[in-house]
């Protein structure tokens, strides 16, 4: 297996076209107060949730890609599809509008939320996005490919009957499919790797170096899986799962990184192992908001002024401090939690999150 130098990696993701959407490179800083009230490994944060675009966020890493792309290919809209209070379709919208598209966006009720212009729904109105709520039996879970990609391809249909020219795109960015065939959801977070490799402290002085996630979609743990033994570096990526059991989840996350391997053509391995994988933090599933997600955004935020969204990161904290205190890290280990945004999803939580607090 070969180790590249990030130039080399840089010159390979170069030749695929990107738009300027982000401030970069975003910060990586120390959790010196949870680490010291965990009494765990050293823990540190990459602040994707600062990348800049419409309260930031790791889609926006992604949209840089994509949109480019489809300018390429001549569209003049975009149409995706994800939960209630995406930040995914609200990253999308905002990139597509200052592009000149017609952000589209088909919502599916995946948890039990009303819809109200609240959070991302309220930023989503304001863009002027095309909203389509749709209904579904898959409560808890993510809504899946087929399904979704079904609906997305009729209202594709329509709009192209009426003389447009749509792109379709999956959720987050992240599976081949529609209109983006090259994974470029991951090829972003490859290049956030060597950005995460430039940034990280003297790795010398710790025992193992581990990366965790909240995954969802696949690609942003696919990408930096990748990132990750292209540059030689002894890093676990570990997903929290956010929405699916990962025996259902690691294959989409394996076909993903084996897209942006032969995409770029590196000579790398990908075994089942280093597919790192936790769906124990599911609990009552996705979207739900419990006691220990409240009780989780609460604590991170009063110990170190960081703000969680209650879909995503929170539940990949509840994860974090879970694995610390059953000694999965040592002492000796640097853990560094990848911030993916979200925050304006915690508005639309605003009563259940008191209730539970209260």
């Amino acid at each position: 297996m070969k180790k590249y130098s990030p130039e080399v990696l840089e010159e390979k993701i170069s030749r695929y076209p990107r738009v300027n959407l982000i401030s970069l490179p975003t910060p990586l800083k120390p959790l010196n107060f949870l680490t010291r009230e965990l009494n765990g490994p050293q823990i540190m944060v990459k602040r994707d949730d600062l990348t800049g675009l419409a309260f930031g966020g790791n889609k926006s890493r992604k949209l840089e890609f994509i949109i480019a792309d489809a300018l390429k290919k001549g569209a003049d809209s975009i149409i995706t599809w994800a939960s209630l209070q995406s930040n995914w379709c609200l990253q999308l919208a905002t990139a597509a509008r200052m592009f000149g598209l017609k952000p589209i966006l088909i919502l599916f009720k995946t948890y039990d939320l009303p819809f109200s212009y609240q959070g991302n729904l309220l930023l989503d109105f304001l863009l002027g996005a095309e909203i389509i709520i749709e209904e579904t039996e898959e409560k808890g879970k993510s809504v899946s490919q087929e399904k979704a990609f079904s609906r997305l391809k009729k209202i594709a249909d329509e709009f192209r009957r009426q003389g447009n020219k749509p792109y379709l795109v999956s959720v987050g960015g992240s599976s081949i499919g529609g209109d983006m065939d090259k994974p470029l959801g991951a090829l972003s977070y490859l290049q956030a790797m060597i950005e995460i490799y430039r940034q990280l402290p003297d790795q010398k002085k710790f025992r193992h170096k581990n990366i965790i996630i909240a995954t969802g979609s696949g690609a942003t743990q696919a990408g930096l899986l990748v990132g990750a033994k292209a540059l030689g570096l002894d890093i676990r990526v570990t997903g929290i799962c956010v929405s699916d059991k990962k025996e259902d989840f690691s294959p989409q996350i394996k076909d993903i990184a084996f897209n942006l391997i032969e995409l770029l053509g590196v000579d790398i391995s990908l075994e089942d192992q280093d597919i790192i994988l936790f769906d124990e933090y599911l609990d009552e599933g996705y979207g739900v908001v419990n006691e220990k997600v409240a009780k989780i955004i609460q604590f991170v935020f009063q110990k170190e002024g960081l703000v969680l969204d209650p879909v995503y990161t929170a539940k990949a904290a509840i994860g974090l401090v879970d694995l610390i205190k059953k000694g999965y890290f040592c002492s000796e280990d640097l853990v560094l939690f990848i911030h993916t945004g979200g925050t304006p999803a915690l508005f639309a939580f605003n009563s259940r999150l008191v209730e539970l607090l209260r």
